[in-house]
């Protein structure tokens, strides 16, 4: 019997403790060779942007586009959270062109259907945080969060002590969404 066997009420998470202490990580990606103009160094979306699609694995971007990107949120609130972001460091919706505003909204249309086809989600929460006091985690680069939904998931919120059991591992996610492309 393994020391985690023997207390089955405790769900071992790991990947969260570098976002309880606010811990940026880049591990062991290179640093870009250009950043994008307005880029915010410090922005995990903006060295997404910045970085080739030789490092989409390790960074979780699903898919590019010429001024979006999608990207597996690393701290979900259900499987399958995506974030879907313009490629420029923008914060608010009246900084963003409109084919850039088209290019998001054709890919929270595109995504809810893979989403739906690849893990079977029967309903989605779509939500954009407009500031730090309105909740965004990253306030100067505008991104939406595609949550997918299944009848009994309480709505994302704990409902046993305290726990959210997310049943899926993010690097296999990863292989499973780009399987839709």
């Amino acid at each position: 019997m393994t020391e985690y066997s023997k207390h089955p009420d405790t769900l071992w998470a790991p990947w969260r403790l570098s976002y309880i202490k606010g811990n940026v990580e880049t591990g062991t990606l290179p640093e870009p060779a250009a950043w994008r103009s307005g880029a915010d160094k410090g922005c995990f979306l903006c060295r997404a942007a910045a970085l080739s699609e030789h490092h989409d694995r390790d960074l979780g971007v699903l898919e590019r586009t010429s001024q979006s990107l999608v990207i597996l949120n690393r701290y979900p609130y259900t499987n399958g959270h995506l974030l879907i972001a313009p490629l420029q460091h923008q914060a608010t919706l009246l900084e963003i062109d409109a084919p850039t505003l088209l290019d998001l909204q054709q890919l929270l249309a595109v995504w809810c259907q893979r989403l739906t086809k690849a893990i079977e989600a029967q309903g989605f929460n779509i939500g954009l945080n407009l500031g730090q006091v309105a909740g965004a985690g990253v306030p100067g680069h505008l991104h939406w969060h595609l949550v997918p939904r299944w009848p009994g998931d309480v709505n994302f919120m704990t409902s046993v002590a305290g726990v959210r059991v997310l049943p899926q591992a993010l690097d296999d996610l990863w292989e499973q969404l780009r399987a839709c492309l």
